[in-house]
């Protein structure tokens, strides 16, 4: 993994937005995976050039192949790369479903808020459904993974963007506690060993990725947005939630490359009120145990700006970077570069500037409105991160 010798990095957390023609085509026909497929390779060449013309260092396919699966996000990524798996309709009553709401506390003291928000659904998720309820995601099989093509194919893809430019590219992949938030075990015998299954069949991804020589980056909002879905759970209960959870992603990391793995942790991308997150203090601890050479964690919206209070007393193990978000997708506002250069100022402050890569909360294509947005984001980090390099490197920070 690049580090900072001479200058602060600039990256993000993954989804950006499609080029315009794949985006047509996604709406248009979202079941048609054959044919998004085909439109892969030209359109990951397509964001891969434009972040490298924005200035990121390390760059990604966007995500693109997790919207061209059927469904588009990680539930439907799942389902495609698992097997032993099966959709299930449910009237929105009766759905498992809606037991595991990342909003669920947050939703007891803001709830007109978010009954207005749960009647509202993407437009391509919409037309693809077409049902009261989305489907829930459950085992009734034994899991394994059969996803070996699939990223075979977002590696190749990838690597044939990145040939021309030299950068260094990351996937994504996601944590076994985050599949396991929205798939619902009927065949195994605890949900601790459904965990750990899960973990080995994420392992094979993984370690594909890592033996092709691309950064992992491990999305794992789980750590921090699970707790939410619990409102019975206290601290105590949920440290043991998240570290049982750590502890199978540590397992399904077991022999990929450390300075290969990038985690992202966050509270969750939706815009809402945030007031019942679980406070990084009380996690943060949980989280640097994961076997990660760099920790990207959501750090510029207002319910989290503050927490970089935490580094304070936290020190980061021996050879990990940190990824702070710098700009943000809780609001369409394009951060002034001299905020972003002031907010790595403060985090090379607190655990060295050579640790540090600017960063976005969380993935910017699904939660900006426009394209227009999300490049504009990019391209001041990018600037924020050139001043900040300027006056930390001259002024022998």
């Amino acid at each position: 993994m690049d580090r900072a010798t001479t200058r602060i990095l600039v990256s993000h957390a993954g989804a950006l937005p499609a080029p315009a023609e794949f985006e047509q085509a996604l709406l248009e026909a979202p079941t048609d995976t054959e044919g998004l497929n085909r439109r892969l390779p030209a359109a990951v060449t397509d964001v891969v050039s434009q972040q490298i013309e924005s200035g990121v260092d390390i760059v990604n396919d966007g995500e693109l192949s997790k919207r061209s699966d059927g469904g588009g996000g990680f539930t439907y990524y799942a389902m495609k790369r698992l097997g032993g798996l099966e959709y299930r309709d449910f009237s929105p009553e009766d759905s498992p479903a809606r037991l595991r709401n990342i909003t669920e506390r947050d939703a007891l003291d803001y709830p007109g808020f978010h009954a207005q928000v749960r009647t509202m659904r993407p437009v391509s998720m919409t037309k693809q459904l077409n049902r009261d309820a989305p489907p829930a995601v459950m085992c009734v099989g034994r899991l394994r993974y059969r996803g070996a093509e699939a990223v075979g194919i977002d590696i190749a893809n990838l690597k044939s963007a990145l040939s021309p430019h030299g950068a260094e590219g990351f996937l994504s992949a996601v944590a076994p506690g985050t599949v396991e938030h929205w798939l619902f075990n009927e065949y195994y015998s605890s949900d601790e060993e459904f965990l750990f299954v899960i973990a080995d069949a994420l392992h094979d991804e993984y370690r594909a990725i890592t033996d092709a020589g691309l950064l992992l980056q491990i999305d794992d909002p789980d750590l921090a947005d699970g707790w939410q879905m619990f409102p019975h759970m206290s601290i105590s209960d949920y440290r043991k939630y998240a570290q049982l959870r750590v502890e199978a992603l540590n397992h399904a990391l077991r022999d990929c490359p450390r300075d290969l793995v990038r985690l992202h942790v966050c509270w969750g991308s939706g815009h809402g009120p945030h007031v019942n997150d679980v406070p990084l203090d009380d996690i943060v601890d949980i989280i640097l145990q994961v076997k990660a050479a760099c920790i990207s964690i959501e750090a510029s919206n207002p319910r989290h700006d503050h927490e970089w209070r935490t580094w304070e007393s936290t020190r980061l193990p021996e050879g990990t970077s940190i990824m702070p978000g710098v700009a943000g997708h809780c609001t369409d506002v394009v951060e002034h570069p001299r905020l972003v250069a002031d907010r790595l100022i403060r985090w090379a402050g607190l655990v060295g500037k050579e640790n540090v890569i600017a960063g976005t909360d969380c993935g910017l294509g699904p939660r900006v409105a426009h394209p227009e947005i999300a490049w504009g984001k990019l391209r001041a980090m990018v600037e924020g991160a050139r001043i900040a390099s300027e006056e930390l490197w001259d002024r022998g920070a």
